[in-house]
C-alpha cells in the first residue's frame, strides 16, 4: 500500500528513488551545485520532494528541526492573496484566493532574507514552487540571485513547464528529471487513496493523468468514465446526428465549473494522443492537428469566458472528426 500525503492535492510520495539517489550523492560531493531544476509532470510529488530534501540539506546534527514549512532556514516565496479583500480574508483566517503569479514584492522579500546568516545551522534552502509562476519582473531578480548565490544557499526550482522559464536561469541550474508512471503505478495508487472509484472512473482517470498520480487523483474526483466512454465511441463511429455530442454535453453537465471543463479537455486531448500511430501518415497528421487543438482550447480555458455547451461541442467536433469513414454499400 503506498501512502497518501495529508497535503492537498493528495499525492503519494512514489517513484523518487532516482531523484533521491542523485540528490544524496550531490550532497555527499566537495562541491554541491547551488541551484537545481526539479522538472516533470505536474503531480507527480516535485514539491513534496524539494521540502523534503531541503529539510535534509538544512539538518544539523544535535538541533531539533521543525517542519520544512515552518522552518527558518527554509524559505518559500508564496503566491499572496489576490487583492486587499482576499487578503482581509487571511488575516481572520477564513480560506482566501491567491495571485496566480508570485510577484516580484516576494522575491524582494526573499533576496532581503539572504542577506542575513542561516538560523539554525550553515546552510539555507529556497524553494521557488511552481518556478512557472514567476512574474516577469520576479524572475529577473532571481537570476541575479543565482548568478551571485551567498554561501551556503541552495536553491529549488519546481517547474512543470521549463520552457516558459528564462533559459538563463535554466542554464544556471542542474536538471533533476521526475519520470511519469506507468499505469500498473497509478492504478495501485488510485486503489490506495481513491478506493471509492469504480474501475470506469479510475480507466478515464489515468488516461486523463497522462503518468501524474497527482493529477489522476484530482480526475478521479471529477468522475469522468462515463465521458471517456463517449469520447472513444465519437472517434470510432463519429457523429452526423450530433447524437454522441449530446451526450457529452449532457454528461459534463449544464453548468460545469471551469475545473470540470479543464478535466473534460485533458481527457479528450489524452485519448486524441493515444491514436498516434494507429494509422497511415495522413492520420496521423490529422491526430497531431486535432490535438493541437485541443492544446490550444486548454491554454484558453483559464482566461476565456466560454460558453460551456459550445466548448464542449467544439471538443465533441473534434474528436468526432478522427472517425474513420465508413463504406457506403
Amino acid at each position: 500500500m503506498v501512502e497518501c500525503t495529508l497535503s492537498t492535492p493528495s499525492v503519494p510520495l512514489v517513484g523518487h528513488d532516482p531523484a533521491w539517489r542523485e540528490w544524496r550523492a550531490a550532497m555527499a560531493s566537495p562541491r554541491m551545485h547551488h541551484a537545481w531544476l526539479l522538472t516533470g509532470l505536474k503531480g507527480l510529488g516535485k514539491g513534496h520532494f524539494a521540502r523534503a530534501a531541503a529539510a535534509e540539506l538544512v539538518a544539523e546534527p544535535g538541533i531539533p528541526q521543525p517542519p520544512p514549512d515552518l522552518h527558518p532556514d527554509i524559505l518559500i516565496p508564496e503566491h499572496p492573496p489576490e487583492n486587499k479583500e482576499e487578503a482581509k480574508k487571511r488575516e481572520d483566517g477564513a480560506d482566501y484566493r491567491r495571485k496566480r503569479a508570485i510577484p516580484i514584492e516576494e522575491i524582494r522579500t526573499l533576496i532581503q532574507r539572504l542577506h542575513t546568516r542561516p538560523t539554525l545551522g550553515s546552510h539555507r534552502a529556497v524553494i521557488i514552487d511552481p518556478a512557472d509562476h514567476l512574474e516577469r519582473n520576479a524572475a529577473n531578480a532571481l537570476l541575479k540571485v543565482l548568478e551571485e548565490p551567498p554561501q551556503g544557499t541552495f536553491f529549488l526550482l519546481v517547474t512543470h513547464r521549463p520552457g516558459r522559464l528564462l533559459p538563463t536561469i535554466r542554464s544556471r541550474c542542474r536538471i533533476l528529471r521526475f519520470a511519469p508512471l506507468d499505469t500498473g503505478a497509478i492504478d495501485r495508487i488510485l486503489a490506495d487513496c481513491a478506493p471509492q472509484a469504480n474501475a470506469e472512473a479510475r480507466a478515464a482517470a489515468i488516461a486523463a493523468a497522462e503518468g501524474s498520480p497527482g493529477a489522476a487523483l484530482e480526475f478521479v474526483e471529477q468522475d469522468l468514465g462515463k465521458l471517456h466512454k463517449i469520447m472513444l465511441r465519437l472517434i470510432a463511429e463519429g457523429d452526423d446526428l450530433f447524437t454522441l455530442r449530446g451526450a457529452l454535453a449532457e454528461e459534463i453537465g449544464a453548468r460545469p465549473d471551469r475545473e470540470r471543463q479543464q478535466a473534460a479537455v485533458d481527457l479528450a486531448r489524452a485519448v486524441v494522443a493515444a491514436e498516434l500511430g494507429k494509422g497511415n501518415t495522413a492520420r496521423n497528421q490529422q491526430v497531431i492537428a486535432v490535438h493541437g487543438e485541443l492544446v490550444r482550447l486548454a491554454g484558453q480555458l483559464p482566461t476565456y469566458n466560454f460558453e460551456p455547451a459550445l466548448a464542449i461541442m467544439e471538443i465533441g467536433a473534434l474528436l468526432a472528426s478522427l472517425a474513420m469513414p465508413r463504406e457506403v454499400a
